[in-house]
């Protein structure tokens, strides 16, 4: 009875069973060492990203790492200014999607949730009320970080972290921030994240489902550019 259990297993590898193991190991390797999605759970990176928004991850963007690892074997540029990253948490490791504000040797400080960046403080201009979340009374502004325009929450409650610094980015760590200023754990609480610690870029909303909804597809927010 056994002899022929074990005939049927070996039978079961030839056939499928080496195959669905070969691929299964593909699969996953691709998505840890070359693209993978987000699924965003929370509202820090609003209004740019939303709750329910799945994002590409482009794990490429930066390095090439060893499948299942974050041991790099390859390194072709760094993480700019403005990129939006998604990196393991040093306070929990658990997966965060963030904006890269300060790079290494950077000094930055914030007073009253304007920023600055070695001794500059970024422009901010107003957005159309349409962009505004009016029922919490919420504000959005366009700031320009060094170059690179992309829109930020601000909301009517003061948080406890609306001014610190200045503080200077270590070699080999990033000051990481979410565009929802008031309303984002970031490296204001958790301090800076290592290089090794960042996943990839997030490029794009791949995909949305409204969470309050019954998660009914936000189709209007399928495959659209991140900023």
């Amino acid at each position: 009875m056994e002899n022929n259990w074990k005939k049927k297993l070996k039978m079961y590898w030839k056939g499928w069973g080496c195959s669905i193991f070969i691929a299964l190991i593909i699969a996953t390797s691709f998505k840890s060492a070359i693209a993978d999605w987000n699924i965003v759970p929370t509202g820090s990176m609003k209004p740019t990203i939303v709750e329910g928004d799945r994002v590409f991850v482009n794990k490429l963007a930066y390095d090439l790492k060893i499948p299942y690892t974050t041991w790099r074997i390859a390194d072709w540029r760094e993480p700019q200014r403005g990129e939006i990253v998604v990196f393991y948490s040093p306070a929990d490791n658990k997966r965060l999607v963030k904006r890269v504000v300060g790079l290494p040797g950077d000094t930055i400080a914030m007073l009253k949730n304007i920023l600055f960046i070695n001794g500059r403080y970024l422009k901010y201009e107003p957005i159309n009320d349409q962009s505004n979340d009016k029922a919490s009374g919420q504000s959005c502004f366009m700031e320009n970080l060094t170059g690179r325009e992309h829109p930020v929450m601000i909301s009517p409650y003061h948080s406890p972290v609306r001014s610190f610094g200045p503080v200077i980015v270590p070699e080999g760590r990033y000051f990481m921030m979410g565009d929802n200023r008031d309303n984002s754990a970031d490296s204001r609480y958790f301090g800076f994240v290592d290089r090794n610690r960042i996943v990839g870029q997030a490029t794009a909303v791949v995909a949305s489902l409204d969470i309050n909804n019954n998660y009914r597809p936000r189709w209007e927010r399928f495959f659209t550019k991140l900023p």
